[in-house]
C-alpha cells in the first residue's frame, strides 16, 4: 500500500453529464444553518481553531502509522506575475543585487495581495463576517489594519498532520475539466467515494479537483471570479456531517455564479463563520490528481 506524503507550501492568510437540478436554496435558509450547522461554543467560548480541533493527536497516528512510501506532492500554485483576467492583482518580485567587488549578494522584495483566483492561499477564520460576528461570536472589530486580534492564521503555526482525501470531480464524469458554473452536489462527493473506495471522516481535509488550472493551461485565462466550477451551498450539511476539519479547491470552492445574489459566497460564510473550517483557495490540484490516479489512490498524509 502506498501512501502520499502532500507538502504544502501556500499563503497563510465541460460537461454536464450527470448533472442535477440546482436545489432552490434562499438566503433565509442559509441564515437558517448558520445556526444549524454553527460549532459555536462546541471547543470551548474562546476556541479560535475551530474544526481542526478534529485533527486529534489518535487521527494524526492514524495518517502516520498507514505510510508506506514517502514523496511529496506540490500544490501551491507558482507566482503568477502576469495580470490577466483571473489575476488583477498580480505577484510582483523584484531581484537585486548588491555587488562588493565581486563579494556582495542578491536580494529580493515580494509584494502580492493573496485574496482573489490567482494565488493558493489558506483562508484565516478572520476572513469572512456575519452580522458583525466572525467564528464562535468574536466581533469583526478585532480586525484591523494591525491584523486581526482573534482567529489570525498564526493559530495554525504548528502546523497541520492528518489525513487528505482528493475527491476528482472530472474524472468522476470523465472529462478533463468542470465548466465554469457547474454545481457540485453532495450527491457527487459520495459518487466519487464510492468510485474511489474511500470516505471521508471526522478530521480529514477535503481537496474538491474541479480541473481549473487544466482549462485554464488548454484555453486561457478567465474571469473566474464571476464564473467557476465549485461547490453547491447545500453541501454545508455534509460537511458538518462528516466533521470536516479543513477544505480545500482549485478556485474559490464556491460555484459562481451561486444563484443567490445577496450572498456571492455562501459556502464561504457557512464554513468559516458557522462551522469554523479554514478554506484553501487556487491550489493546485493537477500533480496530485495525476500522482493519485497512478497510484490508484485517493487519500494522502497531508502536512503543512
Amino acid at each position: 500500500m502506498k501512501w502520499i506524503t502532500v507538502a504544502m507550501t501556500l499563503a497563510l492568510v465541460t460537461s454536464t453529464a450527470g448533472a442535477q437540478t440546482q436545489p432552490e436554496v434562499t438566503v433565509e435558509e442559509i441564515d437558517g444553518w448558520m445556526t444549524e450547522l454553527s460549532n459555536w461554543g462546541r471547543w470551548g467560548q474562546e476556541d479560535q481553531l475551530g474544526a481542526v480541533n478534529l485533527i486529534t493527536s489518535q487521527k494524526r497516528r492514524q495518517a502516520a502509522a498507514l505510510v508506506r512510501e514517502v514523496f511529496s506532492v506540490y500544490l501551491a500554485r507558482d507566482r503568477e506575475k502576469e495580470k490577466a483576467a483571473d489575476n488583477p492583482s498580480s505577484y510582483e518580485h523584484v531581484m537585486f543585487r548588491v555587488d562588493r567587488d565581486g563579494s556582495g549578494s542578491a536580494m529580493d522584495s515580494d509584494k502580492v495581495s493573496y485574496h482573489g483566483l490567482a494565488h493558493a492561499h489558506l483562508d484565516s477564520l478572520a476572513h469572512v463576517f456575519y452580522q458583525g460576528k466572525m467564528y464562535n461570536g468574536f466581533s469583526q472589530e478585532e480586525v484591523t489594519e494591525k491584523g486581526a486580534g482573534k482567529l489570525d492564521i498564526h493559530n495554525l503555526k504548528d502546523g497541520i498532520f492528518t489525513r487528505g482525501i482528493l475527491i476528482d470531480i472530472p474524472r468522476l464524469k470523465g472529462v478533463p475539466y468542470l465548466d465554469p458554473g457547474t454545481a457540485i452536489y453532495s450527491e457527487d462527493l459520495e459518487a466519487w467515494e464510492r468510485q474511489a473506495g474511500i470516505r471521508v471522516a471526522s478530521g480529514d481535509v477535503v481537496f474538491v479537483r474541479t480541473g481549473r488550472w487544466a482549462r485554464r493551461a488548454a484555453l486561457g485565462p478567465w474571469d473566474a471570479f464571476q464564473n467557476s466550477a465549485g461547490l453547491h451551498v447545500s453541501v454545508a450539511r455534509w460537511l458538518k456531517e462528516r466533521d470536516v476539519a479543513m477544505l480545500g479547491g482549485d478556485a474559490a470552492n464556491d460555484v459562481r455564479p451561486s444563484g443567490l445574489e445577496e450572498s456571492a459566497f455562501p459556502l464561504h460564510r457557512l464554513a468559516l463563520v458557522a462551522m469554523g473550517v479554514h478554506w484553501f483557495d487556487n491550489a493546485d490540484l493537477e500533480a496530485l490528481s495525476e500522482t493519485a490516479a497512478r497510484l490508484n489512490r485517493w487519500d494522502f498524509v497531508l502536512g503543512i
